[in-house]
């Protein structure tokens, strides 16, 4: 199996490359959260908000990691490979929260922009960008930013950071040398803003992924046609497909086939769609086969009905 080899390894280097960036991004954004307070910076303060995001997805990413490898129990027979989602939900709403306490503390900021210590706040923010750069760079060349999409989000948030690094030295330069007291609230409401945007939209994938959506990039009417284009398959019904946790995808439905088939040639059949499906990123398949005679809707998807059945006259 070197196929799972392969896997392993980029699993360990995901890990290291998780565990290196947490490390950095905690212990600087502790800094900036400290300067900010001491230079009475409010885009000090919201940039290290932003990379207290980026230290919580981190964190999310590495435990969900360490769970992933946990096996699965009688009482939960997926592991606990959600609890990835559970947490992206919370990561996502402490976001959100953190956004509006920046903005309300901005709008006080530009009635009367108090005193701020530029000068730290230009060294701080620029020592912060430096380390974005140094993370960003540690992740690019050491971990699996385009497949891994626990990776991809971590890889993305701190590029996103970076920004906020930039904002905070840009409303430095501008306070240093035009004395404009509301660039310090400005740059921190941009970042405040990216913050919201990043937590709504974690929070609304997280929120997908509970409700048992079907995942973004899996077209559903491809997997249905290849499904029902399957020699010896008739049609499709009581159709599901949801997402496990990210990347991992489930389908179920029940397919009706001739009353000759064989056991063992519908073994084959079966062999044959779930092959196809790897291809489309479905690794968890369950199809139930059934002749024509067994009861069923000729609906597609699933008719489960919760009123209780009416009389056809």
């Amino acid at each position: 199996m070197g196929h799972d080899h392969e896997h392993n390894h980029t699993h360990g280097a995901n890990k290291k490359v998780l565990l290196i960036s947490f490390i950095i991004i905690t212990g600087y954004m502790l800094v900036e959260a400290i300067g900010g307070f001491l230079t009475n910076s409010l885009a000090l303060l919201s940039d290290a908000g932003h990379m207290l995001s980026d230290s919580i997805s981190l964190a999310i990413a590495l435990i969900a990691f360490k769970l992933g490898e946990k096996a699965a129990s009688h009482s939960k027979t997926y592991g606990y490979k959600r609890f990835e989602i559970l947490a992206a939900v919370i990561n996502g709403t402490t976001l959100m929260a953190i956004a509006l306490f920046i903005f309300y503390e901005a709008i006080g900021r530009f009635i009367s922009p108090p005193e701020v210590a530029t000068m730290g706040m230009l060294i701080i923010s620029s020592i912060g960008l430096a380390v974005n750069v140094l993370v960003a760079w540690i992740m690019m060349r050491g971990a699996d930013t385009e497949e891994n999409l626990n990776m991809r989000g971590a890889y993305l948030h701190v590029l996103s950071d970076l920004l906020g690094s930039v904002g905070a030295i840009a409303a430095a330069l501008l306070m240093m040398f035009f004395g404009w007291g509301w660039a310090d609230p400005l740059a921190s409401v941009i970042v405040a803003f990216l913050v919201l945007r990043s937590g709504f939209h974690v929070t609304k994938s997280a929120v997908h992924i509970l409700m048992e959506g079907t995942s973004n990039n899996i077209a559903i009417n491809d997997i249905i046609q290849i499904i029902q284009n399957t020699d010896g398959i008739h049609s499709v019904h009581d159709f599901h497909i949801w997402t496990i946790t990210s990347g991992l995808n489930a389908l179920s439905c029940h397919a009706v086939v001739d009353n000759e088939l064989t056991i063992a040639e519908s073994e084959q059949l079966l062999r044959k769609i779930e092959h196809e499906l790897e291809h489309k990123g479905i690794n968890h398949v369950t199809i139930q086969l059934e002749t024509a005679t067994h009861k069923h809707h000729d609906s597609i998807l699933c008719e489960m009905k919760n009123e209780p059945a009416h009389h056809h006259h």
